[in-house]
């Protein structure tokens, strides 16, 4: 019912529902003498991962170079080659280390899909699947002249470095797969924001579709599920930023992944057959670009999350998509004050003022009858930032903010002053 050749091995293959495993080590090395053609595999050393041609449907007519899990049931791919490029079957794909020493995938008719330059002549290049999910190829020395962490698709796998920034340009963002089983380049995207650098965004086309996390520090973040400590860190280079995702112990399967419907998974192997979401983003309706309108925001502190409007706001209209409106009308000359509000997610649309301290922050702010609102983050002496202080400021609108029981920053709010309060005059 299955057949499945190993280069250069005599195997037994056998059927796990619906993993196709084998009795014998299959090697993890490609060389200029052994090329990979479809039905072949390289696996791993400890055989977690395999590389090889794949179809994300049962017609099989389009054949993907890809690396998946080798050791779980089902086929979860975490990096495909020729994605925008795939191979009819009868077109016998073969993946192989040219006289120039390139990496190059092809199909008998001469075409190729997909090519990776070496810049080095003789021979002696290999390329070589790790332990870690990640395919490199290296120079006759063991360098690595190109690595698929590299150039991730859809998914980051634990250990992998992505490079988010350099030189103020964003250089690297995961592209969704185009569906659940189109591996094409799909709508969705991952990355940093190109106007500010300090913010994480899911684009829909060029739109927003959901922001993430700010950057505050050198530890983006880290927690515990089920005994698996995992953490985040985004660490400056001097010209730009890169991203690594780590596990230390736990489930020897864990990934993130930004799926075809725009949302982002920490999901681990819960050994019963299946991946556990630890967390997703949006999380709900609510956590959607804007989704509150102006002044509004997305409460996620109950069970439900929830659009409210901020402080010194009622609703504009019957639901949220015109956001809120002022009770009390804010006008340049007249008093005003700054209420703080916890735990607050800042909104879009900052200013980032470089070296300030809080007061010179809050002093910015007041002094400019136009600054809305104001948030402030001492950043840790370690951190990824050159700039060991984030100011921000906003004009006009706040959009896309929200209450999260996990953030720490204050959003200081500017409110008119009612008659009672004319001693918080700013």
């Amino acid at each position: 019912m299955w057949k499945m050749a190993f280069r250069g091995t005599s195997c037994v293959p056998i059927l796990i529902l619906p993993l196709l495993s084998s009795l014998c080590q299959s090697d993890d090395q490609l060389t200029d003498a052994k090329p990979l053609s479809a039905g072949d595999m390289l696996v791993s050393k400890g055989g977690d991962f395999a590389l090889g041609f794949f179809s994300p449907n049962s017609s099989n007519t389009s054949l993907y170079l890809g690396i998946w899990y080798n050791s779980i049931p089902g086929r979860t791919v975490v990096w495909t080659a020729n994605r925008d490029y795939p191979i009819a079957a009868t077109s016998s794909p073969m993946l192989a280390i040219t006289n120039n020493s390139d990496l190059v995938l092809s199909d008998s008719q001469g075409h190729t899909r997909w090519v990776v330059k070496s810049g080095i002549t003789g021979v002696g290049v290999t390329a070589v699947l790790r332990s870690s999910g990640n395919f490199v190829l290296q120079s006759p020395n063991g360098t690595s002249i190109w690595q698929s962490f590299d150039y991730p698709t859809d998914t980051i796998l634990p250990g992998m470095r992505i490079y988010l920034s350099k030189r103020a340009r964003v250089v690297r963002r995961l592209i969704a797969w185009k569906g659940p089983i189109d591996p094409s380049t799909g709508d969705f995207s991952l990355g940093l924001d190109p106007k500010s650098n300090l913010q994480f965004v899911i684009w829909q086309g060029t739109m927003p579709y959901c922001r993430l996390s700010m950057l505050n520090n050198e530890s983006v973040g880290s927690g515990i599920y089920q005994n698996t400590i995992f953490t985040e860190v985004v660490t400056g280079t001097g010209d730009g930023f890169y991203y690594k995702f780590l596990v230390y112990e736990g489930s020897p399967y864990s990934r993130l992944m930004l799926d075809y419907m725009g949302v982002f998974r920490f999901l681990i192997w819960n050994n019963r057959s299946s991946w556990a979401t630890v967390t997703e983003h949006p999380a709900s309706s609510c956590d959607l670009y804007a989704s509150c309108g102006p002044f509004g925001y997305c409460d996620s502190m109950g069970t439900v999350a929830t659009c409210r409007c901020l402080d010194g706001f009622e609703p504009a209209g019957l639901n949220f998509s015109s956001g809120c409106r002022r009770t009390k009308a804010l006008k340049c000359g007249k008093p005003s004050h700054f209420v703080p509000l916890p735990r607050m997610k800042a909104p879009d649309k900052f200013l980032h003022v470089l070296n300030r301290s809080f007061d010179e922050c809050t002093t910015d702010c007041s002094n400019n009858c136009s600054c809305t609102a104001y948030s402030y983050t001492n950043l840790s002496s370690n951190g990824a930032m050159a700039d060991q202080s984030r100011c921000l400021l906003w004009t006009g609108e706040l959009v896309d903010t929200g209450k999260y029981s996990n953030y720490d920053d204050n959003l200081y709010l500017r409110l008119a002053n009612s008659p009672g309060n004319p001693s918080r005059g700013q």
